[in-house]
């Protein structure tokens, strides 16, 4: 075979080769990050719980749905650093109450998620304020943010807060990719004096290990490669390396008392990341886990509630 022919069919190779590997990075960027409805559902799965299980279920959601209808609701926006038009959901029922909660869903979900949890918080004397990260619900964006510019976002929030309600005791409380969001934002120096602690429940230790574990348990493949390619693409689309995304480098600089949560079962975020998040924190910290736990459902105990609030109170004055 002469060499030009030898040299057409290695170059041939190479780029369908590289042509594939484009397609499956496009393909990982496309069902992670991409705009758009999620493989992972947040909440209880109706198929999965008993009839009993389930009758409870629709009471509780029946009462929280006639706990809203009652309550004193307001759609807010603003604009984020880089130009985005942001939705939150506000309910203030207690405008005389200086104890605000601002809690952040997770991943594929939307602010109305945390509606049962917002209630129990709202029973207990708090405003609550409910936004819609980026790429979900209400909020613009074309691509999920993954906590890290949700930080930003999540900052601004309070600073409205804070300049409106002057005396506001602010918690930040997250569920999974909010929780990493709540994490890496109390890493930063400007989060507002007037966050007084913070929750987070299930949430990982950074974007490339969570991204790693999915892309392994999506596609079976060599995850490495695809990280990498993954990664140029959220560079080139959503302005930031995920390289940098790390709630446990963050926590090193964290001054905000912080309870971390974990169900000892979870198998989508790991249960292991809990402790290197918890190690990592450099500020006063409490770790609860809850056995036999999955994913978001650490809920379910009935000790749940009372160490949330237990924590909380050290911190309100």
């Amino acid at each position: 075979m002469k060499t030009k022919t030898k040299l057409m069919i290695a170059a041939g190779a190479a780029a369908g080769a590289a042509a594939s590997y484009y397609g499956v990075c496009e393909l990982a960027y496309n069902r992670f990050i991409r705009r758009g409805p999620k493989f992972f559902a947040m909440g209880p799965q109706e198929d999965a719980l008993t009839e009993e299980q389930r009758a409870e279920h629709r009471q509780r959601q029946e009462a929280v749905q006639s706990w809203f209808a009652a309550s004193q609701v307001q759609d807010l926006t603003l604009t984020s650093f880089d130009g985005l038009r942001l939705h939150a959901t506000q309910i203030l029922n207690h405008p005389d109450s200086d104890k605000w909660i601002v809690m952040a869903h997770g991943y594929g979900a939307d602010s109305l998620a945390l509606l049962p949890r917002a209630k129990t918080f709202d029973e207990a004397g708090f405003n609550v304020l409910l936004p819609d990260l980026r790429g979900h619900g209400l909020s613009e964006g074309d691509y999920v943010g993954m906590g890290w510019n949700d930080r930003r976002d999540l900052i601004a929030w309070t600073d409205r807060i804070a300049s409106e309600h002057p005396t506001s005791q602010i918690v930040l409380f997250g569920l999974s990719m909010g929780a990493s969001a709540v994490m890496m934002a109390c890493g930063e120096e400007d989060l507002s004096d007037h966050v007084v602690c913070a929750i987070e429940d299930c949430g990982y230790t950074s974007i490339p290990a969570i991204a790693e574990k999915q892309v392994r348990s999506a596609f079976g493949i060599a995850t490495q490669p695809v990280l990498i390619g993954l990664s140029t693409l959220i560079k080139m689309r959503c302005g930031y390396s995920v390289w940098e995304a790390s709630a446990v480098e963050q926590l090193r600089q964290c001054r905000v008392p912080m309870l971390f949560i974990h169900g000892e079962e979870d198998d989508f975020v790991p249960y292991d990341m809990v402790f290197e998040n918890y190690y990592a924190c450099a500020s006063e910290k409490e770790l609860y886990t809850v056995p036999a736990a999955g994913h978001c459902e650490a809920y379910r105990s009935p000790h749940y509630d009372e160490r949330l609030f237990r924590f909380i109170r050290r911190f309100l004055r």
